[in-house]
């Protein structure tokens, strides 16, 4: 009979609500061991994911030189370059109208020489007047001026100086294609412009050429952590594959939080002579805080979860019974765990046969 009771239906669960401790018998506990909790100073890891860029210091994009449609192109994405290597041809009326140029200021400069010496030596005899030798000086120099100009214009058009040196000795030269040429050494990561495109000087993007022997990984690390990672912190860098973690070192930290993550980008340096990151993949990464911290810390082989997926412990009273702990998780480091909330210094906690006395506990 129902009424005949004196409990009611809230009084059940409150009963069974607090898990009751675990008594082993001395043979049970020779398969469990113990760890003394103490506070200790540790570095803290902080765990993040990230994404490869290139390294920005050491990437250059390559704008077209000169005007004109690309008649030929040279390179590939992937292809390994020399500084002054040729990457694409262009049929281009800048590198002609250079070319005929500096032909011509050669010969004007050539003819105002000579004719400024030959007016010098007429002065010495006196059969002009000074002031027409003066005239000839200048005429002579503003010619040399002209020069110059016009060769620092086919400079900047990266002409080869083999050119340079035929157009100077009077030589013939070839069809008269503009060259693309790469500022740096390094890889062409990226190719904006196809054959027959037509180039704008000083506007066009036409390559990315990139040194990817030390590549920037981009960590996204959540605002709470940001307090502990500083430049200078070492930072471990998981590829995914077999090969052994990359180690890189954190060289910026942004004073901004992502509006699309809700983190903060953490940029890190690292070494990639195998070439095992390429740009945009998805990398673990773990940073290393130099910044001490004291905490208590437990193995993480001590921790189990509940039936709400919360994190508990087994602590051994003064009666030597184990009792249920739930705790608080901080940061990790290494193979363990900072609790702050849950546990004392000097109590002793269950680190391996903590499954059992889970099992033995829900009989």
């Amino acid at each position: 009979m129902v009424g005949c009771s004196g409990k009611t239906a809230e009084d059940a669960p409150a009963a069974s609500a607090t898990p009751v401790n675990v008594t082993l018998t001395p043979e049970q506990r020779k398969h469990i061991h113990l760890y003394d909790v103490v506070s200790a100073g540790y570095h803290r890891t902080v765990e993040a994911t990230g994404s490869v860029d290139f390294n920005n210091d050491h990437a250059t994009a390559v704008l077209a030189p000169i005007s004109g449609p690309v008649s030929r192109l040279l390179v590939d994405i992937g292809d390994h370059v020399k500084q002054g290597d040729a990457l694409a041809l262009v049929d281009s009326p800048d590198y002609a109208a250079a070319v005929t140029t500096y032909r011509k200021a050669l010969t004007t400069a050539h003819t105002a020489r000579r004719l400024a010496d030959l007016e010098k030596d007429l002065v010495a005899h006196q059969g002009v007047a000074k002031r027409e030798e003066d005239q000839a000086e200048t005429d002579a120099a503003n010619a040399d001026a002209d020069v110059d100009a016009a060769l620092k214009t086919l400079v900047s058009l990266n002409v080869d100086p083999k050119v340079i040196k035929d157009i100077e000795q009077g030589k013939p030269i070839g069809p008269l294609h503009g060259v693309i040429r790469s500022p740096t050494a390094g890889i062409v990561v990226d190719r904006q412009i196809t054959s027959g495109q037509l180039l704008q000087a000083g506007t066009t993007p036409c390559f990315t050429v990139a040194d990817i022997s030390q590549v920037w990984v981009m960590a996204q690390v959540a605002d709470a952590d940001v307090a502990s990672v500083k430049p200078g912190d070492s930072a471990q860098i998981e590829t995914g594959a077999d090969a052994q973690p990359l180690v890189g070192t954190v060289s910026r930290i942004s004073p901004m939080v992502d509006p699309n993550t809700r983190l903060v980008p953490v940029r890190i340096v690292v070494d990639n002579a195998q070439g095992l990151l390429k740009k945009q993949a998805y990398v673990g990464v773990q940073i290393h805080s130099r910044q001490e911290a004291h905490g208590l810390l437990v193995p993480v082989s001590a921790l189990l979860r509940d039936d709400e997926n919360l994190p508990f412990v087994y602590v051994v009273d003064p009666d030597g019974s184990f009792a249920r702990r739930r705790v608080s998780l901080g940061h990790r480091t290494g193979d363990q765990f900072d609790i702050p909330t849950g546990l004392k210094a000097g109590e002793k906690v269950v680190v391996d046969g903590g499954i059992f006395v889970q099992f033995m506990q829900n009989q």
